[in-house]
């Protein structure tokens, strides 16, 4: 009988797994930065998005990649740990430069077969494909097996996103394909997904805070296979109440779920879309 392999999950903070949700999963979490002028801070190390908020919008932080130090730290740690092999799965390049770096980092890891993804995706998106990735991992699924199923894991993640305002995406350069703009007297909001090359697009846009969220919560349901597996996940940015809203919109669908998390979104992301998003996701699992 095979010996099974030893392969690590290793994600970025910004798949928005709680360090519990993390840890309980084995999943090996490498954290962006936040720089204010006093200080560096590392995502969900020592800064959360709540710290974020209140210093808004008097003052807005940028971000840096996760430090080199960091990256070779954490594959080290996996190799101590008795890995051979580490599913790497990444925030989308088409927003940050942190899968490049952790990709030129991870041929670099002595003792690791390292396989780098770039998920085009991020938040709940990337949360989800990590964790079913460590289930497809406690299946016994080999690492070569792995490969084939992630890439298939990430065209059938789809997440959509409602914010208050486009302010911060556009301060932080993290625009995208996004065309249309908020507008603040007529409250319209966009709804945002990411496209096929891991950038920000729209899809829509809605009158209104409450309807920006039935909008999410619809496009979700209409995803969503009459017969066939499939997981969910919501996030918020510093709004639980509002979360509630579209959770009630989709309980039907969440209590059929193969598996459903919830999240709110770390700080990275906090620091390009202000507070108050508000995000939905599914992933379907028969390929």
């Amino acid at each position: 009988m095979r010996e099974p392999e030893k392969i690590a999950v290793l994600t970025d903070s910004c798949a928005d797994l709680s360090p519990e949700i993390a840890k309980e999963n084995g999943i090996f979490v490498v954290p962006l930065s936040v720089v204010y002028p006093e200080k560096i801070y590392q995502d969900g190390v020592d800064i959360t998005a709540e710290d974020i908020y209140r210093r808004m919008p008097e003052e807005v932080p940028t971000t840096t990649l996760p430090a080199g130090a960091c990256i070779k730290d954490t594959f080290r740690e996996i190799r101590e740990r008795g890995y051979r092999y580490v599913i790497a799965l990444i925030f989308s390049s088409g927003i940050s430069g942190t899968f490049n770096t952790i990709r030129m980092l991870g041929e670099e890891a002595e003792g690791l077969e390292v396989r780098v993804f770039d998920t085009k995706t991020a938040s709940l998106g990337l949360g989800m494909i990590a964790l079913q990735t460590v289930r497809y991992i406690q299946e016994g699924k080999s690492f070569l097996e792995l490969q084939a199923i992630v890439q298939s894991l990430i065209r059938n993640t789809k997440v959509f996103f409602c914010v208050d305002t486009l302010e911060y995406l556009k301060r932080g350069g993290r625009i995208g394909k996004i065309t249309c703009m908020a507008g603040s007297v007529l409250q319209i909001k966009p709804i945002i997904t990411f496209s096929e090359d891991g950038l920000l697009v729209n899809v829509g846009k809605a009158r209104g805070r409450m309807k920006s969220m039935e909008d999410i919560a619809q496009r979700v349901e209409n995803l969503i296979p009459k017969k066939g597996r499939y997981n969910m996940a919501l996030a918020h940015g510093g709004c639980p109440e509002d979360l509630e809203i579209v959770r009630k919109a989709l309980s039907g669908e969440i209590r059929k779920a193969s598996m459903f998390c919830e999240s709110a979104i770390d700080s990275v992301l906090a620091c390009h879309v202000g507070p108050r998003l508000i995000g939905a996701g599914v992933q379907i699992l028969e390929f």
